[in-house]
This record gives structure tokens, sequence and C-alpha cells, in this order.
């Protein structure tokens, strides 16, 4: 599971290396670590927090392209309660603000699950609709404008540590194990599989497919939410119209990189925060070998094709037998030794 993944999230940190020898520097500074590694971890958490829900919704073979416009939400709901407060620096008023953001995002969650469980719409077009709407939403809240907040509390969510490290990485390794926990050592992971695999078979064996489809879908837009809050506290300010634009597609690529199955049922919770670490660290790469802003996007997508291509079965079947080819190969015949030669060494 995991040997897939690794070999680009390496090359990446090499080539990385190779341009900066100061790569792998880490410094502490103020009682919290900084570095170029650090910076992947703490700007690639929410990216990982997103994938993580995209992964579980994946499994039930499912798809959520509503990710990128909850974190706008989250972040517009929070940073708009904060900012019309009677008191926005309180850390009660962040609190409100975050809690409501949550609240939200849960709700929209469930609307998808709603539509995809209960009624049947495929996934795809269910979560459209919010992707659409969704971020018309999240400007009404800001009435269209980006809502710029002063609350120390707030900023601690992306500027604070916890032990040197910072909370968001902190916050998106705990979520990542408290996943791992529940659906590794009880029954829900091996009930999301079963959902993935064969919802119909999974029913009449008496599993509650509708309610774990239902729940998958409201843990992904909670992710998706902590994910916004983690993106508007550090640069304070909600910007509905940028925020977590396209992350989505991020998230599925991270998925999908992490070697979990868009059929669904297999999925690697490792894997995805493998992929969004690859994702990171390529968009970390863009910049540091100086490649122009313009041409960014196509480069990512050159090597995530060639990604793809050297994990692909085929290329990888056709590596094997060329390889098998080469080893069965019959040796070279040795060369005869001349008479006279070997008449002179007597």
């Amino acid at each position: 599971m995991l040997r897939r993944p690794v070999w680009p999230l390496v090359a990446l940190l090499l080539l990385n290396l190779a341009v900066m020898p100061s790569f792998f520097a880490v410094r502490l500074q103020d009682g919290r670590l900084y570095g170029s590694l650090i910076d992947i971890l703490h700007n690639g958490a929410p990216l990982a927090l997103a994938a993580l829900g995209m992964t579980l919704v994946i499994a039930t073979r499912g798809i959520d392209l509503s990710v990128g416009t909850v974190v706008a939400i989250s972040g517009a709901v929070a940073c708009t309660w904060i900012a019309s407060s009677p008191d926005p620096a309180s850390p009660g008023t962040a609190l409100t603000g975050i809690g409501l953001a949550l609240a939200l995002a849960a709700a929209l969650g469930a609307w998808n699950g709603f539509l995809v469980a209960r009624l049947g719409i495929q996934p795809i077009i269910a979560t459209l609709v919010l992707m659409t709407a969704g971020r018309g939403l999240a400007q009404l809240v800001t009435d269209g404008q980006i809502i710029t907040v002063n609350n120390g509390f707030f900023a601690g969510i992306s500027g604070s540590a916890l032990l040197a490290v910072p909370l968001t990485v902190v916050v998106a390794a705990a979520v990542y194990a408290l996943v791992a926990l529940v659906t590794r050592r009880t029954a829900l992971g091996t009930l999301v599989e079963a959902v993935g695999i064969n919802p119909e078979a999974s029913r009449l064996a008496g599993v509650r497919s509708q309610s774990i489809v239902w729940t998958v879908y409201v843990f992904a837009a909670l992710c998706a939410a902590v994910a916004g809050l983690m993106i508007s506290s550090n640069v304070n300010a909600a910007d509905a119209n940028n925020a977590g634009l396209w992350l989505e597609l991020d998230a599925i690529l991270a998925v999908v990189i992490g070697g979990t199955s868009l059929a669904g049922g297999r999925y690697s919770i490792a894997g995805t925060l493998l992929g969004a670490l690859t994702i990171q660290t390529l968009t970390t790469t863009i910049y540091s070998v100086g490649i122009p802003p313009e041409v960014s996007l196509v480069f990512k997508a050159l090597v995530v094709i060639l990604v793809f291509l050297a994990q692909a079965p085929k290329v990888r079947a056709l590596m094997r037998r060329r390889r098998r080819r080469r080893d069965d190969a019959p040796p070279p015949a040795a060369t005869a030794v001349p008479a006279e030669t070997a008449g002179s060494g007597r």
C-alpha cells in the first residue's frame, strides 16, 4: 500500500535538496520549529484534512466536489461573526464563530448525505449542487468582501505551536491517528469497505449502509471546515471567492495517489497522507525551482501524469516483462582461445 506513493515524494524532496542544499534544515525560533519541511507540513495540513474526509467518501463509492466550497463557507462564517461582534478580539467570540462554522459544515455534510443516501442522487451531481451554490452562499455571508479580523485566539489556530510543532500539524496528525484507530481497530472500517464494494449486498447483510454514507459525508464536511478555519486563520481573513478554490481536485488527487480505489471499497489512510504531502511538496518544488506561476499548473499536471503512468498496471506489467526478458537472456558465448596462444603457455 505504501510503496506506491512514497517514491514520488522522495524524488521531489531530493530534487528540492539539489536545488536548495539547506532544504532539510530545521531551526527552533521563539518556541516554534521553522524550515522548508515544516512549511510543507504546515501548509499541507488543510489539504491533508480535506483528503482524509474525501478518502472515506470515495471508499463508499462516492465523491464530494463541495469540500472547497465548505472551506470558503467555514472561513466566511467564522470571520464574519468575529468582525461583526461587539468584542472582536475576545477568545469567546472566536470560539463562537468556530462553533458556528463547524455546525454549519455538519449541516451541509448532512445535506449531501441526504441527497446521496436517501434520495439516491448520484454523488457527483449531489455535491456539485453545493459546489456551485455554496460559494455563492459564502459570498452572501461576506457581502462579496474580504473580511479581515484581528483576534489573537483565532490567529493562534495557524500561528501557535504545541511542543514547538505548528498547531495545524498537530491537529491534522491527531485527526489522522483517531480515524486510523477507529477504522482499523473497530468494525467501522470493514463496514465502510463493505458498503463501497457492494452497497446492496451489505444492506441485505444487515449493514445500515445509508447511515454509513450519511456519516462519511458529514465527516468530510467537518474536515473541510477545519481546513477552512486553518486557511482563514493563516491570513486573518476570509476570501469567499478564492478560499479553497479547486481544493476538491487536489484532495481527490491525493486520495488516488495514496492508493484508494475510485471504484470504492479499498482505501488507505496512510497513503492519503503521503499523497497530500506529495502534492504540497510538488507545489513547493514548483516555486523553489523558479517555474513561472503562469505555467505552474501545466508543470503540475505533467508531473502527476508521469506519476500515474509509472503506477499504471499495464506500464508496471510491461516493465516486469522487459526485466524478466533481460534476466532470462542467455549469457554471451565465451571467446575461443587460439591454439597458438594455448600452446605458448605450456
